[in-house]
């Protein structure tokens, strides 16, 4: 490996989890716009940018043995309709202003990594494993306490993106195919409710007016272009390293919902926080040394 290799792949994470990270940002600037609305514009023009890619690339071979293997086409709608769910709450928390509930789910998913390979896949966790997933569930059980119900908001983006991330892992398919075709698997319910709200006399699909025609458009290469940053990352860097990023993603999300969307932070909130934090750093430790 090249000396060069590594910096490029921190420079393609950094682009990768920059871009998520500056998601709440630029959605805010659609908050006139539905939720669905986003998502089914976001659904078609990522699937248009992805098919273009593609052609550009010649790269539809791996497409092509996908389509061919019902399992693992049936494995992908269930990836579609979890990653489009998971879209289709954090466009809605943006929209209602929980952008700090939003960014604890994305903090809390790495742990329900660790959950969901104890369960489905039969993996052993050590002690500080343990330990780091005791003091998210203390994290948790405060935000009940203080709040009196589930934070449903943040559990069900940790959970169905863990869960995405569950079912992709056993689909080879690489990451541009993948998102082709999980999103051309979400037109058809995208479709349907556009034609449902144009009978009724709405249009789902605009141009009208131009910023908000190139926004939903933008939304779409926002969709792919951080996924082919990611991959990117990936085939340079140790999964240590990759771990350690992916942290950016939901830390700019909380920076800009306390600065910048002036969302409050009561005091419960930030304990509960904190406990996950720190779980987070117990865990990274452990991942390093395993990685070490």
């Amino acid at each position: 490996m090249s000396h060069k290799t590594p910096l490029a792949g921190i420079g393609y994470g950094l682009l990768a989890y920059g871009i998520w990270g500056f998601f709440p940002l630029y959605f805010r600037q659609l908050s006139h716009v539905s939720a669905i609305d986003i998502l089914a514009n976001r659904a078609l023009w990522a699937c248009v940018c992805v098919c273009l890619i593609l052609v550009v690339a010649q790269q539809w071979a791996k497409v092509r043995q996908i389509l061919g293997r019902p399992r693992q086409l049936a494995m992908l709608t269930l990836a579609a309709l979890l990653i489009g769910s998971n879209w289709l709450v954090f466009l809605w928390a943006v929209e209602q202003h929980r952008v700090v509930e939003s960014s604890l789910g994305y903090f809390l998913t790495p742990l329900v990594n660790v959950v969901l390979g104890l369960v489905f896949l039969k993996e052993r966790l050590n002690r500080l494993e343990w330990l780091a997933i005791a003091l998210a569930a203390a994290g948790l059980a405060n935000e009940i306490a203080a709040h009196g119900g589930l934070p449903w908001v943040s559990l069900f983006l940790a959970g169905s993106f863990g869960t995405y991330g569950l079912v992709r892992k056993q689909i080879p398919v690489d990451a541009l195919s993948g998102l082709f075709l999980e999103t051309l698997l979400m037109l058809p319910l995208c479709l349907a409710y556009a034609a449902w709200q144009w009978q009724a006399g709405h249009t789902v699909f605009t141009i009208a007016p131009w910023s908000t025609g190139a926004l939903l458009f933008g939304a779409g290469i926002l969709t792919a272009a951080p996924l082919i940053a990611f991959a990117a990352a990936t085939q340079r860097l140790d999964l240590a390293t990759v771990g350690m990023l992916m942290y950016i993603n939901p830390t700019m999300q909380f920076l800009t919902a306390i600065y910048v969307f002036g969302e409050a932070l009561q005091t419960e909130k930030l304990i509960s926080f904190s406990l996950i934090w720190i779980g987070l750093l117990v865990f990274s430790y452990s991942a390093w040394r395993k990685y070490r």
